[in-house]
């Protein structure tokens, strides 16, 4: 709990679509932190520029000096050592840049929770400090699709990067809630008022879609 208002991390596979989720909970009241929008923050601050030109020089950068997200990637997720090193240089600004948040909003009689849009909610921990997890449920098969439509990857791109993260499996059996994300947007935003409605009520998690 942060100012009596809990914590809600939402964890799964890479195409899932669980920033889409976490929107859904925002609709409802909650506050949605995203961890993309604080790297992409992150990747302005004058310190990390100095870092990552320092560690890999100018070839990560855009012709307009701002770091290539696209570039970073391919630098680090066939590099174990690498994203190690880029994660210890991130994570203490993004999570200076979530508390400030939360600490911004924590007296907010309108904010009913805290979502945490964070892609590697488990692989860093994260998920030790939320009161709940909630696990985004999409076939292999269908998130293949979305992200060779989405972002241009293909299959070994995305075996490739879930291969660093944690299995699926286990990432499901630690969360506290499921929802199914392949029915239309009406029928997840049920699931999603459903499992909010349990976590405000300190209801028994239930272990599938609602």
């Amino acid at each position: 709990m942060f100012g009596g208002k809990p914590v809600i991390g939402i964890a799964g596979g890479i195409g899932s679509g669980k920033t889409f989720v976490a929107n859904l909970f925002g609709e409802l009241g909650c506050l949605v932190i995203s961890a993309d929008d604080q790297v992409r923050q992150a990747y302005k601050d004058f310190r990390v520029k100095q870092a990552l030109k320092q560690w890999w020089g100018n070839l990560i950068f855009s012709p307009n000096g701002e770091v290539d997200r696209s570039a970073v990637a391919r630098k680090v997720f066939s590099r174990h050592d690498d994203l190690k090193k880029l994660e210890q240089l991130l994570h203490p600004i993004i999570s200076q840049a979530r508390d400030q948040m939360m600490r911004a909003k924590a007296n907010d009689p309108q904010v009913l929770a805290f979502i945490w849009d964070t892609p590697l909610l488990m692989e860093t921990g994260l998920h030790e400090q939320c009161d709940a997890v909630v696990f985004v449920e999409v076939p292999i098969e269908e998130r293949r699709k979305r992200v060779s439509e989405g972002r241009a990857w293909d299959v070994s791109e995305l075996e490739s990067r879930e291969k660093l993260q944690m299995p699926l499996d286990k990432k499901q059996e630690i969360s506290d809630y499921v929802i199914s994300n392949t029915a239309g947007a009406d029928q997840v935003r049920a699931q999603v008022r459903e499992v909010l409605s349990r976590i405000l009520a300190g209801m028994t998690p239930t272990t599938g879609p609602t």
